[in-house]
């Protein structure tokens, strides 16, 4: 994915800036991507936490269908939104983010992408995600949730990189139980995670009467181990999973 680096009023190498005016929402110590991927670009501050690898294999892996409405938890700065706007027909998508400097970042992202008819992008605690939109309102909720539980060595609890990567405001069991509450019977949790907490997103998922139906590893070649692994559950579904071949990305 190509970058566009703000520095003062001008994007380094830019050679779109004189018709798309993008410089116009980008600040200073930002950038812009090219997602290469429907037209689609998005801000994002090299500072702060910046969507990886995970984020774009559960845009492939999530299935949504025609006129479904999506709920992605901690949306970051929008990347799953507006990956999932250019791949799929869904009807509406929404983003819960509790970090204000992304969702600022996640907005004018949607508005620079003509993309505010589609993708809404909310601030607030997705424990409390069930108060701000009903329970049993989105076909599908989607999650790219921090993968290191407690103990996992958070330096500074307050900073984007550790609330992303570590437990630190919300727990997996927080986020499934979220998720199921907001799911309408039969909706489906799309997840991504790292494999050696598999065994704890299976046993959470069937506690919240989540029922894994798909899982599929990723890894980096054919010699490394799986580094992420991608869920689907389904609300009240029937015990049997399939298990895809494995995604290989080189």
């Amino acid at each position: 994915m190509q970058w566009l680096q703000k520095e003062g009023d001008k994007v380094n190498n830019c050679k779109i800036c004189r018709d798309c005016n993008f410089c116009s929402f980008c600040k200073g110590h930002e950038r812009i991507d090219d997602l290469q991927c429907g037209g689609y670009f998005i801000i994002q501050d090299p500072k702060r936490f910046c969507f990886g690898i995970d984020a774009v294999c559960l845009s492939n892996f999530a299935v949504i269908k025609k006129g479904e409405r999506v709920l992605d938890l901690g949306t970051g700065t929008g990347i799953i939104p507006i990956l999932l706007c250019a791949k799929t027909d869904g009807l509406h998508f929404t983003g819960l983010e509790i970090q204000p400097e992304s969702v600022d970042m996640a907005r004018r992202s949607v508005e620079m992408n003509n993309l505010s008819g589609r993708i809404q992008i909310d601030e607030g605690d997705l424990k409390e995600a069930v108060v701000l939109y009903g329970a049993a309102v989105f076909d599908v909720v989607t999650v790219n949730p921090p993968y290191m539980n407690s103990g996992g060595g958070v330096l500074n609890e307050n900073s984007a990189k550790a609330i992303a990567r570590h437990e630190v405001k919300c727990t997996l069991a927080d986020v499934v139980k979220i998720s199921a509450r907001l799911l309408k019977t039969g909706g489906r949790l799309y997840m991504v995670h790292r494999p050696h907490r598999l065994v704890d997103v299976i046993c959470t998922l069937r506690e919240a009467k989540l029922e894994p139906k798909t899982i599929q590893f990723v890894q980096s070649t054919p010699e490394h181990a799986p580094s992420l692994i991608m869920i689907e559950a389904i609300d009240c579904g029937n015990p049997m999973v399939k298990i895809f071949p494995t995604q290989i990305l080189q």
